[in-house]
C-alpha cells in the first residue's frame, strides 16, 4: 500500500473548506477520503477520524472543539458536515471514570454537541477525545485483520509491525477500549500506532499527513508479510458445476428471498420482505466451491462491527438439488431453519447478562453461499445489501488467506453478539421507514414512456425499489438516473425488454431475481395504438398492436406470476388498460380490441391467482400526454390523427379531454401511479377489479 497523499489536493482542500471550518479540519477531511477511497483499508461507514481544532463560541471565547465523524458516514465522500461537533474538555474528563454505562456515555455524547443538527457522533468518540493528538485515524484494513484473526494473530502483528506499534488484543467498543488505547499510549509514547485485534488500526500525530501515513506504512507492512507467507493455492476445490452462476442464481433467489421474509401478523400485508444483492466473480465461486466453504460459513465476519449486516455466520448448502425446484426448496427452508435455531441458541447463549437489547433483531440469515452459484446477500435496501455483499466478499477472500497461512479465527462469539445487540452500534441500522411499498421491488413494463415513467416515480416514493424495462433503451436509461438521483443508487435498475418476445420477457425477469431476488408488483403498462376505420384497418396493423397490447400483457403477467410463485409471498398484477375498455372511440378499434383483450385476461388471472394470495386487478385511465417532459410515445404516433377524428387542432387535445369528463380533471401519470400504489399497498381485499382514472367519463363507467 502506498500513502496517497499529495501536496496540491491537499492545498484544495484547505481553499474549499479552510474559510468556513478552519485549516485543520479541511486537512481532516481530505485525509478522511483518502482513506475511505481504498475499500481495503474501510467498507461503506466504517472506520473514524478525527481533529481537534480551535472553535469560536457565541460568547466570544474560543473553545477546543472535537471533530469527529458522524457514525455511519462514509469517509469516501464526507465533508465537513460530515463530523460531529463536540466540546473536548468534558469528554476527555470522562477519562478519570471507572465505568461508564453505554446510556449514560450516549447522553454525554449528545449533551457535549455544539450543534444540534451535526450527525450522531462515532461510537468511538472517547477514543479520539482521550487520545491527545490533534489527528487521530482509524481503519478496518484487510491486511491486519488477515494477521489478527489467526490463532498467532499477535505474533505475525509484531514481527510485520515492529517495536513502535502497539498490539492490543480485543477489546470491547466503547469506554473500555478509549480506555485501554490512551493507557497503553501512556506506557509507551513513542508509538506509532496501536492495533486491536480483530478490530482494527489507531494512528495519530498532530499534523494530518503524519498520522495519515502512519497509518498506511503499518497497513504496507502487514501486507508485505502476507506476499512472504500466503500459499499460492488459497482453497482447495470440491464442487463443479457445468451450470453459469447466473442460471443457477435466477432459480434460487426467488425461493430465498421467500423464505427470508419475516412474518409480520398484519393480515393485509403479511410479510416483511428483504432485497438481494448476489455476487458470483471468478474469486467468490471458487471459495464458494472449496472445501472450505462450509467454515468459511460457520465462521464469524473479519470484524464485530460488520456482525449487524451480515449477522455472525452465513447459511450454507453443500450440494445444492439444481435443476430440481421442489428439492432445492425443501433443502433450502430446511437449512434457514437450521440456521435460525442456531442463531436463537446464539442469542441466548451469550446475550445473557447484557440487558435488555435496543432491538431485537430477527433470526434469519443475511448471508447464503451456493455452490455453483456464489453469495446472496440480503438487505433492508438495496443498499443494505450491497453493503452485505461488499463486506462478504472482502470476509471470503480474507479469510481463504487467513486459513491458507496458519488459519482463520474470527472473535469470541460473545464480542460478536454483544457488538450485534449494542445499541450504539444498532443505531447505525436506522429506523425503518414506513411507507406503503417499503421493501418492495415493481416491475413496470413501457417505463420509459409517460405513463411508466409516472408510474415508477410514484413507487419508488412509497418505497419501491423499481424495475423498469421498455424496448426504447436510452430513454430508459434517462428515467432510470432520474429516479435514482431523488431516491438513491439502486432504488432503480434498467432492462431493454420487447414484450412481443417470450425469451425477452423471461429474461428480464430472471434478471430482476438476480438484481433483486424477485419481484412483488408486476405493472403491465407497455401499449402502442394504431388509428384507422375498422374496415380499412390492415391486419398487419392489427397483429402489431395486439402483440403489443394483448401478447405482451399475457408474457408479463404469465412470466410474472412464475417468479410470485417461487416466492410464495402473494403479490399484485395491476394491468393499465384503458377508458376505451368500456368507452371505445371511432378510428380506435385495434387500440380499444387489444386494450379490452388484456382487461379480460386480467379477470381471467384474478380468479386463478386467488389460491396463491396474487391479487390481480386493473387502471382504466385516459389520455395522458406527458409527464414531467417526458412525452407519451403513443400520444405522439397517434395523436395527429385523433385530433383529425375529432375536427381538433393538435395542440386543443389536452383541453379536449379534461373537458369531458365530470370533474374537469386533467389526467396525469402521478394519478395512475397513485392508484397503482392503492393496490399494491394492499389498501382493501381487492381482485379482479377496475378502477377509473379518468375524472368521471360517463360513458367509460365499468359496468
Amino acid at each position: 500500500m502506498r500513502s496517497r497523499w499529495n501536496d496540491a489536493e491537499a492545498a484544495a482542500a484547505i481553499e474549499r473548506w479552510a474559510a468556513a471550518h478552519g485549516r485543520d479540519v479541511a486537512l481532516c477531511v481530505y485525509a478522511s477520503r483518502l482513506i475511505g477511497a481504498d475499500t481495503n483499508l474501510v467498507l461503506h461507514g466504517g472506520g473514524n477520524t478525527s481533529v481537534k481544532a480551535p472553535l469560536p463560541t457565541l460568547f466570544g471565547d474560543v473553545a477546543t472543539a472535537l471533530f469527529v465523524k458522524g457514525s455511519g458516514c462514509d469517509l469516501d465522500r464526507i465533508e465537513p458536515g460530515g463530523f460531529a461537533v463536540l466540546q473536548l474538555a468534558p469528554l476527555a474528563r470522562l477519562r478519570e471514570l471507572d465505568s461508564l454505562a453505554d446510556p449514560d456515555m450516549a447522553d454525554q455524547l449528545r449533551l457535549q454537541q455544539f450543534h444540534a443538527s451535526s450527525p450522531a457522533p462515532s461510537v468511538e468518540t472517547l477514543l479520539h477525545a482521550f487520545l491527545v493528538h490533534r489527528f487521530v485515524y482509524h481503519s478496518h484494513a484487510d491486511a491486519l485483520l488477515c494477521l489478527s484473526n489467526q490463532p498467532a494473530g499477535r505474533g505475525l502483528l509484531e514481527e510485520a509491525l515492529g517495536p513502535r506499534v502497539v498490539v492490543l488484543p480485543y477489546i470491547t467498543a466503547g469506554f473500555p477500549l478509549a480506555k485501554a488505547v490512551v493507557r497503553a499510549y501512556e506506557q509507551q509514547p513513542d508509538a506509532e500506532g496501536i492495533v486491536v485485534a480483530k478490530h482494527g488500526l489507531f494512528t495519530f500525530a498532530d499534523d494530518a499527513r503524519t498520522a495519515y501515513e502512519r497509518h498506511i506504512g503499518i497497513v504496507d507492512a502487514c501486507e508485505r508479510l502476507i506476499a512472504a507467507r500466503r500459499p499460492d493455492r488459497l482453497v482447495t476445490p470440491r464442487y463443479r458445476s457445468t451450470a453459469a452462476p447466473a442460471d443457477l442464481a435466477a432459480q434460487a433467489a426467488p425461493i430465498l428471498r421467500g423464505l427470508l421474509a419475516e412474518r409480520t401478523g398484519d393480515e393485509d400485508n403479511p410479510y416483511r420482505r428483504l432485497l438481494l444483492d448476489w455476487r458470483a466473480d471468478d474469486d467468490v465461486v471458487e471459495y464458494v466451491n472449496s472445501a472450505e466453504a462450509a467454515a468459511f460459513a460457520a465462521s464469524g465476519p473479519l470484524t464485530p462491527d460488520y456482525v449487524i449486516r451480515t449477522k455472525p455466520f452465513a447459511l450454507y448448502v453443500a450440494d445444492p438439488a439444481w435443476g430440481d425446484t421442489e428439492r432445492l426448496r425443501e433443502q433450502l427452508a430446511a437449512a434457514v431453519t437450521e440456521f435460525s435455531s442456531r442463531y436463537e441458541q446464539y442469542v441466548r447463549e451469550f446475550l445473557a447478562g447484557q440487558g435488555a437489547p435496543a432491538t431485537r433483531l430477527d433470526a434469519l440469515p443475511r448471508v447464503t453461499l451456493l455452490p455453483g452459484a456464489g453469495a446472496f446477500c440480503f438487505g433492508r435496501t438495496k443498499r443494505e445489501a450491497q453493503i452485505a455483499a461488499d463486506m462478504t466478499v472482502q470476509g471470503l477472500r480474507t479469510k481463504a488467506i487467513a486459513h491458507a497461512m496458519t488459519g482463520y479465527e474470527a472473535a469470541a462469539p460473545e464480542h460478536m453478539c454483544a457488538m450485534e445487540y449494542w445499541s450504539l452500534q444498532q443505531a447505525k441500522l436506522g429506523t425503518p421507514a414506513d411507507r406503503p411499498l417499503e421493501r418492495q421491488v415493481v416491475f413496470i413494463t413501457g417505463a420509459a414512456g409517460a405513463i411508466g415513467y409516472g408510474v415508477a416515480k410514484v413507487c419508488a416514493e412509497a418505497g419501491a425499489h423499481v424495475v423498469l424495462t421498455d424496448i426504447d433503451a436510452q430513454r430508459l436509461g434517462r428515467v432510470v438516473a432520474t429516479i435514482e438521483a431523488a431516491h438513491g443508487v439502486g432504488t432503480a435498475t434498467a432492462m431493454a425488454m420487447d414484450v412481443t418476445d417470450a425469451p425477452s420477457v423471461r429474461g428480464a425477469f430472471l434478471e430482476a431475481c438476480r438484481r433483486f431476488g424477485g419481484i412483488d408488483v408486476v405493472v403491465v403498462n407497455a401499449g402502442i395504438a394504431h388509428v384507422a376505420p375498422v374496415v380499412d384497418l390492415d391486419q398487419a396493423d392489427l397483429d402489431r398492436v395486439m402483440a403489443v397490447n394483448f401478447t405482451g400483457a399475457f408474457l408479463t403477467v404469465r412470466e410474472g406470476v412464475r417468479v410470485l410463485r417461487a416466492q410464495g409471498l402473494g403479490g399484485n398484477i395491476i394491468i393499465n388498460s384503458s377508458k376505451n375498455v368500456f368507452g371505445p372511440g371511432k378510428d380506435f378499434g385495434a387500440y380499444s380490441a387489444s386494450k379490452a383483450a388484456g382487461h379480460q385476461l386480467g379477470k381471467v388471472a384474478a380468479i386463478e391467482l386467488a389460491a396463491d394470495g396474487i391479487r390481480v386487478n386493473m387502471i382504466n385511465a385516459d389520455a395522458i400526454f406527458g409527464e414531467e417532459g417526458v412525452a407519451s410515445g403513443l400520444w405522439a404516433t397517434v395523436g395527429p390523427d385523433r385530433a383529425r377524428s375529432r375536427g381538433l387542432a393538435l395542440d386543443e387535445l389536452p383541453e379536449y379531454y379534461r373537458g369531458r369528463n365530470l370533474l374537469r380533471a386533467r389526467v396525469t401519470a402521478r394519478h395512475v401511479g397513485n392508484a397503482v400504489v392503492f393496490f399494491a399497498s394492499n389498501r382493501t381485499p381487492t381482485t379482479g377489479a377496475t378502477l377509473p382514472v379518468d375524472g368521471g367519463v360517463v360513458e367509460a363507467f365499468p359496468r
